[in-house]
């Protein structure tokens, strides 16, 4: 893939952040409405406030002033859209989602409160483990956000509700391409909030060959980026570089190739790793302190958009094969205002909510036309975040298998023998 171009950002409103022991606040640019909180731990918050702050530029208003988003849904292009006048919309209670950090575009969750009444407030988790722990201890969230693989299992075990479709009207707003997905065939649990993919980040002022495939990846971090490679914190990404590279299934569960991919990973590779990493684009890309990064692409689109030298980047879409992922939008079982959430998950698939969240998260959100809309608004890098049919053939969802203790081994094995 040819190197990215990044035209300059034009001025965007931005948004207030502060974090506190606990708590990320989120105030409005507009000057009105209700901040929204983000519960976490004190380092996680400290985290998503400076995760936030550095998006700002990229669409914590929206983009308002630049593309006209805010103006196609509010009067005068200013705030949030209001409720239409001569209908009850409200809704009593609040709304507790439980996401990831970072992974909400405040001025969406600011016009939901707005227009329907309900609060939000996010809690935030850094892994599907941790959200079903956090289900587990009791957990009263009207909304979370599992990754695919891990809605097989939530739904057997009866933790989430059945949609009420006729409370959705916008699930006509979902791309047809990313309705019926294999963990959920009909549609009744779930509902895509974004998906991705995986690939790499190379310096190209220190690899200075095309590097175009995970073969190249692996060589690479083994010779002109030995010492400034990194990898994702995620077992499956870190394995799946090398099956993929090799040609074998990276849901395999032989042992044999599960041993093979750990010798190579935690012998060969691991010691000329810099470290592991999910989410590089906070520092490592804008500041050019490592040379190799894997990464997910909107991440990746991020840590290059807020580099002082975009140019000397360069994305790879992993090759042969990568992954395709996808967080999806799911009520629990035992959520306490179900009206609330299928409000929001209504909201948010409104063709100007979906833009302002991926223009917030950097990802596709699945819904029809967003591409369109993107391009017209003029969004950066578009190249990273919409993929060709052939891109697209290329991409294969994961699914939770017998080998996940085993990938718990391995990285934690390889991250054992990181610079050794």
């Amino acid at each position: 893939m040819g190197r990215a171009s990044v035209a300059p950002l034009a001025p965007r409103a931005r948004a207030a952040v502060e974090w506190r022991t606990g708590e990320v606040v989120v105030r409005s640019p507009w000057g009105a409405g209700r901040p929204v909180r983000v519960l976490a731990g004190e380092s996680a918050a400290e985290r998503i406030g400076r995760d936030l702050s550095r998006r700002r530029f990229l669409g914590m208003a929206a983009v308002a002033g630049a593309t006209g988003l805010l103006a196609a849904c509010t009067p005068s292009g200013r705030g949030p859209s209001p409720a239409p006048s001569g209908t009850d919309r409200r809704i009593a209670g609040g709304l507790s989602i439980g996401t990831w950090g970072a992974y909400d575009a405040p001025e969406v969750l600011e016009s939901f409160t707005q227009t329907f009444g309900p609060a939000v407030t996010l809690d935030s988790y850094g892994s599907n483990e941790e959200m079903l722990a956090k289900l587990d201890a009791g957990a009263a969230y009207d909304l979370v956000v599992p990754t695919s693989t891990y809605l097989p299992p939530m739904i057997a075990r009866g933790r989430l509700r059945r949609l009420d479709r006729d409370r959705i009207p916008n699930l006509a707003n979902v791309d047809a391409a990313y309705r019926g997905m294999p963990w959920d065939p009909d549609d009744e649990f779930s509902v895509c909030k974004a998906w991705g993919t995986t690939g790499f980040l190379y310096d190209t002022t220190v690899i200075r060959r095309e590097l175009s495939t995970w073969a190249d990846f692996l060589d690479a971090a083994q010779r002109e980026a030995s010492g400034a490679t990194t990898m994702l914190d995620a077992k499956e990404d870190v394995a799946g570089a090398y099956f993929w590279a090799n040609g074998i299934d990276w849901m395999t569960t032989d042992e044999a190739e599960l041993a093979a991919a750990e010798d190579f990973l935690v012998n060969t590779l691991a010691p000329h790793l810099q470290g592991f990493d999910s989410a590089p684009s906070e520092a490592r890309i804008p500041d050019a302190t490592s040379a190799l990064v894997q990464d997910w692409n909107g991440d990746a689109r991020f840590g290059i958009l807020a580099s002082d030298e975009p140019e000397r980047w360069r994305w790879v879409l992993g090759a042969p094969r990568t992954e395709l992922w996808m967080d999806c939008w799911a009520i629990p079982a035992d959520a306490a205002n179900p009206d609330a959430a299928h409000a929001f998950i209504d909201w948010v698939l409104e063709p100007p909510h979906s833009l302002a969240e991926l223009e917030f998260t950097g990802y596709h959100t699945g819904t029809a036309g967003v591409e369109r809309a993107a391009r017209d608004a003029g969004v950066e890098l578009p190249e990273m975040i919409f993929f060709s049919p052939e891109q697209l053939e290329t991409m294969d969802e994961g699914e939770l298998t017998a080998a996940q203790p085993r990938l718990v081994e391995i990285l934690d094995a390889a991250k054992a023998r990181v610079g050794a």
